[in-house]
């Protein structure tokens, strides 16, 4: 029996908008997708994933730059590499500025984008480099494979003029960085979590002598304050010097849950950790993280993929930077 030609066309447009659903699982109203470069440049993750490997076993405080960088960037208006850029004559870069103090290694994403070049010229952006390199960097310190989506442009500008307004900085009451959060959509869980990135890497003592001078803070453990006046024997530390306490000194090189035992023990070294573990929104939730460390990476997790799509630019947004530090106006060759 043959059918109709209504029928036929019925048919075909139900297939279509099957196709759309299906379509729509892989990506978001964002324009990111998982596997965004499967077609384009099939290699482009393994090649990240590889280079990461590679920095993190020549030098193992890349991964802890990788992480910060997730949030130095997307947590400003956009995901969009603006962090990677060097300053202008006319612009200040954001890394450049007081609040990117004691971030580094940017040389090594050059890297990694330089290895993706010979691969696919033009394809993959520094947006995608940056969010990927920071999720195979969170597993080279044993935190979880955090499944994330790609297909992000890069941005032609810095954002170094709005980034006190969307940055929360260590000093902010635990108000202002819950707010902060919640307009990317970040719930009170999500960021308890966010902070537990603070169990790796180090604290420089430029951002905590205000707790151990002129007068040391009494909220501060007893029993961990002399390590602290070790570490940081000046009332005002030369900001160049290498002088630094260690976030967790138990596993300073593990992303895991000792964080919230250490911040419940008064051992934080910043203010927002101490109001992290007392302030009656996030106590409850950093008592669950200190207690089961599979809570605190469900929670992180989520935390990092909304951070990761927050404003992305996508399809004909932005474009696809050539070097990671410099917007493609201004190379000599354009």
């Amino acid at each position: 029996m043959t059918a109709s030609a209504p029928s036929l066309i019925f048919f075909f447009l139900a297939l279509s908008a099957l196709s759309s659903i299906c379509n729509g699982a892989e990506s978001t109203s964002s324009g990111l997708a998982m596997n965004f470069y499967k077609e384009s440049c099939p290699q482009a993750e393994d090649i990240i994933r590889e280079q990461v490997k590679l920095l993190y076993k020549r030098h193992k405080n890349t991964a802890f730059s990788w992480l910060r960088n997730l949030f130095h960037d997307c947590a400003v208006q956009s995901c969009d590499a603006s962090l990677l850029l060097d300053s202008t004559r006319k612009t200040l870069s954001e890394k450049e500025t007081d609040r990117s103090f004691g971030m580094r290694n940017f040389r090594y994403l050059e890297d990694i984008k330089d290895a993706v070049e010979r691969e696919c010229p033009g394809v993959v952006s520094c947006a995608d480099i940056l969010v990927l390199s920071a999720r195979d960097g969170i597993i080279a310190l044993g935190g979880p494979y955090i499944p994330l989506k790609t297909g992000r442009r890069d941005g032609k500008k810095s954002r170094s003029d709005v980034l006190e307004q969307y940055l929360p900085d260590h000093n902010e009451s635990i108000s202002s960085v819950l707010d902060k959060f919640a307009t990317i959509g970040i719930d009170i869980p999500g960021v308890v979590a966010l902070l537990g990135a603070h169990s790796v890497g180090r604290t420089h003592c430029v951002k905590l002598v205000h707790r151990l001078y002129p007068e040391v803070d009494p909220s501060l453990n007893p029993d961990h304050v002399p390590h602290m006046m070790k570490k940081c024997p000046d009332s005002i530390p030369d900001p160049k010097a290498v002088q630094y306490v260690r976030n967790d000194r138990g596993t300073p090189m593990k992303l895991d849950n000792n964080y919230y035992l250490n911040i419940l023990d008064n051992k934080g070294l910043l203010l927002v950790d101490h109001q992290l573990a007392h302030d009656p929104r996030t106590r409850p939730f950093v008592k669950k993280m200190a207690q089961s460390q599979d809570y605190f990476f469900t929670h992180f997790s989520r935390a990092i993929a909304l951070l990761s799509e927050n404003n992305p630019l996508t399809g004909e947004q932005g474009e696809v930077r050539h070097h990671c530090n410099l917007a493609n106006r201004h190379h000599s060759d354009e």
